[in-house]
């Protein structure tokens, strides 16, 4: 109501006009309007500010709906209300279980309510992720390698990385029969590994061998192999082209021990021209050739699960005596899982003893006939009959399908030998032709050579030697960092055995 008692309904209620503007008044007859001639244009809807023009016709206004509870749960909850005015909050509705806690027996559901409700959890978000182990790696001495350790930014955990890749070998001992510690960077905390070591005379083909059965190929280079072999120079001056040990480690984390030659007539050359101090316990230079060669055979057959015997004839009686009195210079090594079923001879499982393979290096065709493979064998069976070296029961020719023909048990006391032909490439100008001129088809072929390629041996030698039982070395299982200061306390050993010294005085 107005003062004049006038009611005015438009003004509350929805048919509430809006508020008219200057130019917005209804234009009348022409002879009424009083205001002036710009009264007579034609309304024109004004524009606003942000470009949208005023909607016509009356504006509606939305009536704002109040959810309440009714009266009856209001008195409910005031009646529950504590005196102290606190609000208890109430117990939370549960929309959505989670998948896991769902299978699972037995679980309160209020163990699976969300605890804060400030939005959906992270697992709500994305699914539910299978949970896989985070690996912690030790990066000490990997480099930049394993500092680039990749991370799966969905998953948000870090990747194995992969063993640091050695490119060429390091030395374990020197020439000066010292130990080095530079290979202690390329161990891990890990015990299945294998240790492969080499021994045999000057010009055999040790460091070419070791090379093939750790990480090159017969196709390569050899100036680009792991373990560098003799040179031409070398070779037309007697000389030899390893000294000390030499070690390197695959990916595979099996370790391989190159060694100088044993009984090296160049290494007592070279002692005797440059007159090199000897060691006080040692009076000629010989004598201490020979007591540098058992303490290397030595070592190795206390490291070591697999020894090769590297021999480019058969055969050197001297060498096998050689291997016997290394084997009674070995220092004692007790081990809890000694296996004595490779071994001839009473054993009383106190002592280790490695796996020994007899490796007749650039072999020929006639060598590769049953007949004469197995006069070889029962030398060596004969020759080893004594030792308590693991050299039969391990590594045989006919698994490898050699000899296709031969029955089973054609090698009775078959012991760890393997034959390696001479090397040469199988390229067609290096193979010799079969046939006459008069069968052309025939002179295509190549000739019969009696063994498989070099390659193919090669290959089927390192599958068996890979292959051989890991016994445990010492009474405790060792890893590989374990096995370094093992292999040094032992070698320190061996230098101060008083075994060695005795023999030494007995050969002056």
């Amino acid at each position: 109501m107005s003062e004049s008692g006038h009611s005015q309904p438009g003004m509350y209620g929805q048919g509430r006009r809006r508020r008219r503007r200057r130019g917005d008044r209804d234009a009348g007859p022409p002879g009424q309007n009083l205001s002036g001639p710009s009264r007579d244009r034609e309304y024109q809807p004004r524009e606003r500010r942000d470009g949208s023009e005023d909607p016509p016709g009356p504006i509606i206004q939305k009536t704002p709906i109040i959810l309440a509870k009714p009266p009856g749960e209001r008195a409910k909850s005031s009646q529950n209300t504590p005196v102290s005015g606190a609000s208890v909050p109430e117990k939370p509705i549960m929309l959505m279980k989670a998948r896991d806690d769902a299978g699972k027996t037995g679980t309160p559901p209020e163990a699976t309510a969300p605890t804060s409700g400030s939005g959906p959890s992270k697992m709500e978000r994305e699914g539910q992720r299978p949970t896989q182990p985070v690996y912690q790696i030790q990066n000490r001495g990997m480099g930049a390698s394993a500092s680039s350790s990749a991370v799966d930014p969905m998953v948000g955990q870090s990747k194995l990385v992969p063993p640091e890749k050695m490119k060429h070998s390091i030395k374990l001992v020197d020439d000066q029969m010292n130990w080095c510690d530079s290979a202690m960077e390329y161990l891990r905390d890990q015990t299945d590994m294998l240790v492969v070591g080499v021994i045999g005379l000057q010009g055999t083909g040790k460091s070419t061998v070791m090379s093939l059965l750790s990480a090159n190929t017969p196709e390569e280079d050899q100036r680009s192999f792991v373990f560098r072999p003799q040179t031409q120079e070398i070779k037309e001056r007697g000389g030899n082209q390893s000294t000390g040990i030499d070690f390197f480690i695959t990916q595979e984390r099996v370790i391989f021990l190159d060694t100088q030659p044993m009984l090296s007539p160049s290494i007592l050359d070279h002692l005797i021209n440059n007159d090199r101090k000897l060691p006080p316990e040692y009076n000629l230079p010989h004598t201490y050739v020979e007591m540098q060669s058992l303490q290397i055979a030595a070592f190795l057959f206390t490291v070591c699960h697999v020894i090769i015997v590297v021999q480019d004839w058969f055969t050197d009686s001297n060498m096998y005596r050689f291997l016997q009195t290394a084997e009674m210079l070995k220092p004692s090594t007790p081990s809890a899982s000694h296996d004595s079923s490779g071994s001839s001879g009473g054993d009383d499982g106190a002592e280790y003893y490695p796996h020994i393979v007899f490796l007749q290096n650039k072999v020929r065709r006639d060598d590769f006939c049953p007949r004469s493979l197995n006069s070889m064998h029962l030398v060596v069976d004969k020759l080893m009959a004594h030792s308590h070296l693991k050299y039969k029961g391990t590594l045989s020719m006919l698994d490898c399908n050699i000899f296709p023909g031969l029955r089973a048990d054609y090698l009775s006391p078959e012991v760890n030998m393997f034959l390696l032909p001479v090397q040469e490439n199988d390229g067609e100008d290096n193979l010799t032709k079969a046939g006459s001129g008069t069968y052309p088809l025939f002179s295509l072929l190549p000739g019969y050579r009696g063994h498989p390629s070099f390659s193919t041996m090669v290959s089927k030698l390192r599958s068996q030697i890979l292959s051989m039982p890991r016994c445990q070395l010492s009474h405790t299982i060792l890893t590989e960092k374990n096995w370094f200061h093992y292999a040094a306390r032992i070698w320190d050993g061996v230098k101060k055995s008083s075994a060695l010294s005795e023999y030494s005085r007995l050969l002056c």
